[in-house]
């Protein structure tokens, strides 16, 4: 079969690899359908996530068809459509039967390297390193899933691809990350990263009951697509974010605040400088923590921070006075994807939530290499490409040489 795989920094490629077997009776095969590349995928491309190895295969959003069962599946069957949410869940643990998948104590057989960079070892996840167990992702024509009554959540026929395919993660963390925020009727929520998580954050914290929700980014299409959704939007490079919030909150400040950027935001100033030329280095520092300051200076008195963006080690200059002084709660972590599906699908169903608005780019999965760089760098106002692993051309005008393999530069 045909995989997008990793094939060192800033270098992704098409390679063709073994169709995946059944390894243990509660695997699932599934033919792969749908798939997209994340913002975190990014991370494993620019080489800040350790343990990657030549050959690994990418992707953590992607659905389809089953088409291959281990003899202990009992709810899966072959021919069931399906989307696979990202942390890998063995629905029996103590973490499991409290709906804290994303902590699973048995899916991460490299747990004791998870357990040297993070004290604790986290769920295993498709695609993303061996840190989190070396699974082969779902940037591909089929794709192994283990524990498949677990982790196989079942979606109906009236509903396309486009409106499911980010129950696998964006979408729930999205809702994750405003339901963490412990909004109240008339609460201001302001999202640092209009990036897909931030588009779903703000439309959750709609859902949820927030009066005001202020979308802070740098790019005009982005923050275009946050006021669609509602949102005050302010441009980081352009305004002083800080004055600003104050201004629309009365002096007070916003009642909660998002980082959906993670562990690559963009820092103007010296700080940015600095922590861009200290993560290059992978020792001195590991994060470039811009939207994780601003959150937690940005935060009124009393107030939440929720953290949905992907950090994997050590971040400097962490306002910690300002977290304590203020008496701030901070929320994170990886998405608890299996406790929101049955939700969030109600919502998809009823239409308070259409997920497919985000989608900008569709291209098949021999131009994966070109549509990383189009996310990668922005270019032609990307904000979310869908990959198709079974069209065979592409409609695409731009960038489409064929090149089957090239580097991702900076």
């Amino acid at each position: 079969m045909k995989a997008l795989v990793w094939q060192g920094v800033n270098r992704v490629g098409i390679e063709t690899v073994p169709d995946p077997e059944i390894l243990q009776p509660t695997d699932a095969i599934i033919k792969v359908t749908s798939t997209a590349i994340c913002g975190s995928d990014l991370h494993l491309l620019d080489g800040y996530v350790p343990s990657m190895v030549h050959g690994d295969i990418l992707g953590h959003e992607f659905m389809g068809e089953v088409v291959e069962v281990g003899s202990e599946v009992k709810n899966i069957k072959v021919g069931d459509r399906v989307v696979v949410p990202f942390p890998i869940s063995c629905g029996h643990c103590w973490y499991c039967q409290q709906g804290l998948t994303s902590l699973c104590d048995n899916s991460n057989p490299n747990f004791k390297l998870a357990e040297t960079m993070w004290g604790y070892s986290p769920a295993g996840i498709y695609g993303y390193s061996h840190i989190t167990g070396g699974y082969a992702g779902g940037q591909a024509q089929y794709a192994r899933t283990v524990f498949a009554d677990s982790n196989l959540f079942k979606v109906p026929d009236h509903l396309t691809d486009d409106q499911v395919l980010f129950l696998t993660d964006i979408l729930p963390t999205g809702y994750m990350a405003a339901e963490n925020c412990n909004i109240t009727p008339g609460d201001t929520v302001a999202v640092f990263g209009a990036g897909p998580v931030g588009q779903f954050t703000i439309r959750s914290a709609f859902l949820l009951g927030a009066e005001q929700v202020i979308a802070i980014d740098r790019f005009p299409e982005r923050l275009d697509m946050a006021r669609q959704a509602g949102a005050i939007t302010l441009n980081y490079e352009k305004e002083d974010v800080f004055e600003k919030l104050k201004m629309l909150t009365g002096g007070r400040g916003p009642d909660s605040v998002v980082d959906a950027v993670g562990m690559e935001a963009h820092g103007t100033g010296l700080m940015g400088v600095a922590d861009a030329v200290k993560q290059t280095t992978r020792v001195l520092e590991t994060e470039r923590p811009h939207a994780l300051r601003a959150a937690i200076m940005a935060c009124r008195k009393g107030g939440t921070v929720s953290v949905a963006g992907v950090y994997g080690g050590l971040g400097d200059k962490i306002p910690l006075g300002s977290l304590m002084n203020k008496a701030l709660t901070m929320h994170t972590g990886q998405t608890h994807v299996h406790r929101y599906l049955d939700r969030l699908l109600k919502h998809i169903e009823n239409g308070d939530i259409d997920p497919s608005v985000i989608i900008t780019h569709r291209m098949p999965l021999d131009e994966a290499p070109q549509a990383y760089k189009l996310f990668k760098h922005k270019h032609e106002n990307c904000i979310k490409c869908v990959l198709d692993p079974w069209a065979d051309h592409s409609t695409h005008t731009q960038d489409t040489s064929g090149e089957k393999s090239e580097p991702v530069q900076q």
